[in-house]
């Protein structure tokens, strides 16, 4: 079944990162709403929609767009940049859309901090390390709980993935001290992962805010911290232990 608005999305960059649904539902579009220089202007070369971009625009003329559109007939897709469930500001377009009684979809997308962890060639979740990953970001613009601060959020010694957060990395690296973490903590910061300009800079908690001023990183950028990063994160998974046994093999 195709929905009248589907929410897409369109991956870390990398056009070949978007899902074959989500291809086929872009090219199949009659009108598209994209989120402006974080899409990879890439994915609609060729399409047939019409093609609106919505970094100038308000929330009511975006619904005012997709609504419009859907009623008439036409198909939309609404393309966010990785994906839309994470920091993709879909809860209130979808609520509208549920008042206005319209049906829609949404498709998933490879998120930015599964194409940073890529590009680092790392495993967030190691053996005796670590077995939680956290999707957060540092206070700014966009309040964050308390609670939920990365000063109490380092108290887990965590993988962490921060968003949107790269141009405050002084006080990044202030909390996630302050918290707990050792300042010899693994850091990498990739910007634009998985597009042909990625740029990635390696450090510690201890040096990463000097490197990242020393760099010209200043946005769209993904901040990775905890000990799965570490060279030295050795311990192995039991899944593949030949001394280990499970429903599909014997241990030996």
């Amino acid at each position: 079944m195709t929905y009248p608005i589907v929410f897409l999305g369109a991956g870390p960059g990398d056009p070949e990162l978007i899902t074959l649904k989500g291809r086929r539902l872009l090219d199949e579009a009659d009108v598209i709403v994209y989120a402006g220089s974080l899409v990879n202007p890439v994915l609609l070369d060729g399409v047939r929609g019409r093609v609106h971009d919505s970094a100038g625009m308000d929330l009511d003329e975006i619904m005012n767009i997709m609504v419009t559109a859907a009623r008439a007939g036409k198909m939309v897709v609404r393309l966010h940049t990785g994906d839309p469930a994470i920091y993709g500001a879909i809860r209130e377009q979808m609520q509208r859309l549920d008042r206005e009684n319209m049906e829609y979809e949404v498709v998933p997308g490879v998120s930015s901090a599964l194409a940073s962890a890529a590009a680092l060639k790392v495993e967030l979740t190691v053996p005796e390390v670590t077995q939680t990953v956290i999707f957060t970001r540092q206070a700014g613009r966009t309040p964050v709980p308390e609670r939920e601060s990365l000063q109490n959020l380092a108290a887990l010694q965590a993988s962490m993935c921060i968003f949107l957060s790269v141009s405050m990395i002084d006080k990044v690296v202030a909390e996630l001290t302050t918290g707990g973490y050792p300042a010899d903590t693994p850091v990498a910061v990739v910007e634009k992962a998985s597009w042909p300009d990625q740029h990635i800079v390696r450090g510690t908690l201890a040096d990463i805010e000097e490197k990242i001023q020393d760099s010209e990183i200043r946005k769209t950028a993904m901040i990775l911290v905890g000990r799965a990063l570490a060279d030295d994160a050795t311990a192995v998974s039991k899944l593949y232990d030949a001394g280990f046994s499970h429903e599909y093999r014997e241990k030996k």
